[in-house]
């Protein structure tokens, strides 16, 4: 089977450990090229793949669409450096999952309690806009990602990329589980899969996500995490 059709169906043993793609990884030529542009231009800034930040045992997986370009693009870590990351680390603050004061750089002492969050793709796109190419190439590390989580209960989408990139990883159907805001699935008969509007700038400020529909997302995690796990 071909590196980039690699999944990870429910019937599929758990994968011991996980290895994030190289920071020369040239799966995507496109965005290896923009990726190189600002390596020129900015050179102090992280221009690599976005490692996952959040430990392996967590219980908690947030999925996003990919690093921003001023966001992790440049610091390193997950949605931070922009609006989204902090909204984003603000809300895991307010629900107790993680601790310490986010100061939108990768050493700002945040910690995530039982939560890890990652990207659908792992590098910066133009425009904030992977490919569908794209999105199916990286798939292969969010698919190993989630098979070497021993402990992994419910997975946070966050947007109709993230969601759709979930499901493909445990071979799904997508009309069987469309994308909605707060939807809530049970998949592979072990995780629930809940999905938001992404906390983008543009969605909170046009209104398209308020602060009581993300919040309530966040309700229904954390009462999904606190249901205990049949055997």
């Amino acid at each position: 089977m071909p590196a980039n059709e690699w999944h990870y169906p429910k019937q599929m043993t758990a994968a011991r450990s996980f290895t994030p793609p190289s920071p020369n990884c040239g799966k995507c030529p496109r965005l290896r090229r923009f990726r190189n542009k600002y390596r020129d231009s900015h050179p102090h800034w992280h221009n690599a793949p976005v490692d996952a930040v959040g430990p392996l045992s967590a219980r908690l997986l947030i999925v996003g669409l990919a690093p921003g370009l001023k966001g992790a693009n440049a610091t390193g870590r997950p949605f931070t450096g922009d609006s989204a990351g902090g909204y984003l680390y603000h809300m895991l603050g307010r629900f107790g999952l993680a601790t310490s004061t986010y100061g939108g750089h990768a050493g700002d002492g945040v910690v995530l309690n039982d939560v890890r969050i990652t990207n659908a793709v792992r590098c910066v796109p133009p425009q904030n806009k992977p490919t569908s190419a794209e999105a199916t190439s990286c798939r292969p590390f969010l698919a190993r990602e989630i098979a070497a989580m021993t402990n992994l209960q419910t997975i946070l989408a966050l947007g109709k990329l993230a969601h759709d990139a979930v499901l493909r990883c445990f071979d799904c159907r997508l009309a069987a589980y469309p994308f909605a805001h707060q939807s809530n699935y049970l998949i592979a008969d072990n995780y629930q899969l809940i999905s938001s509007y992404h906390c983008s700038r543009y969605n909170t400020q046009t209104g398209r996500l308020t602060d009581a529909m993300f919040a309530s997302v966040f309700t229904d995690i954390t009462r999904t995490m606190a249901m205990p796990q049949e055997n």
